[in-house]
């Protein structure tokens, strides 16, 4: 189960350098640089140059940086493999994965840099275990616009049974998932509807395409006070149940097992985390 707190990660485009810089004040998770759809065609070449100089510059703390390059099967692609090669980035976010063939040529292109993968398409989907097995893989990132393309959904609910799957095969091989954006930036109820319900499914966090939903992120995939509170009591009553020569306790009137303290330990890893960036 993943301990690293990734409640937000937004996309940033690497063609910006004013949002660039803005994104090292802002409190999220992760960083997802963007070559590929947030760049114009003609902006694709500069985008490289810009997001290696900002990347170089450093500054982003503790965030997790990914960037997500444009596709092999495009003019950019191979050209962007070898710009991240001397990027210092945490990993490579790979659009339109449909199978791990697809990262078998990233891996060999970046032999030292951890890979994410968009699932995005039918195909990917439909993939989405064996992709999730890939060696290299560290994480899966919901594409939901370019699958509701792809579908001809109407809505996120006809997106559930992609959703689900692609998130049974993350946590079958022990990856992180985080859930796709929400287009309504300023639509704040919408997000928070669409948020708590990827948090009830177990995304580890969302993905976000504008600073103003990083707190709502933040507050719904992180643990509550309630949630760390809970987790200590489980330990506590567990370890006396143990000590008493019991394998199981009894709280708030609720059996608490193994599986329930593993549970409770990451949930006090990630507030532990949090709390030491200081984004509580």
């Amino acid at each position: 189960m993943e301990t690293r707190p990734l409640r937000s990660a937004l996309y940033i485009p690497g063609s910006k350098p004013r949002a660039l810089d803005k994104a090292r004040t802002l409190h999220c998770d992760a960083i997802l640089f963007d070559l590929e759809d947030a760049v114009a065609p003609d902006a694709k070449v500069e985008a490289r140059a810009t997001l290696t100089q900002a990347l170089q510059a450093g500054g982003y703390g503790r965030r997790l940086r990914l960037v997500r390059i444009n596709g092999r099967d495009t003019d950019w692609g191979a050209d962007d493999l070898r710009a991240v090669a001397g990027m210092p980035c945490d990993g490579v976010l790979v659009p339109k994965v449909g199978g791990p063939a697809d990262l078998d040529a990233v891996a060999d292109a970046l032999p030292d840099l951890p890979i994410w993968a968009m699932i995005e398409t039918p195909l990917g989907v439909l993939n989405a275990q064996s992709i999730a097995g890939h060696p290299r893989l560290d994480g899966f990132v919901m594409g939901t616009n370019d699958l509701a393309k792809d579908l001809g959904a109407q809505s996120r609910d006809a997106m559930t049974t992609a959703l689900h799957h692609s998130l049974l095969a993350a946590r079958a091989a022990g990856i992180a998932a985080i859930d796709g954006v929400f287009n309504a930036y300023q639509d704040t109820d919408g997000l928070l509807a669409e948020a708590v319900a990827g948090r009830d499914m177990g995304f580890d966090g969302k993905s976000l395409i504008h600073p103003a939903q990083i707190a709502t992120a933040n507050d719904v995939f992180g643990p509550s006070d309630a949630d760390v509170d809970l987790a200590r009591r489980q330990i506590a009553a567990f370890d006396a149940a143990v000590a008493g020569g019991q394998g199981v306790a009894v709280l708030d009137g609720r059996i608490v097992e193994n599986l329930h303290i593993a549970t409770a330990r990451v949930t006090l890893a990630k507030a532990a985390a949090i709390a030491a960036s200081g984004d509580a």
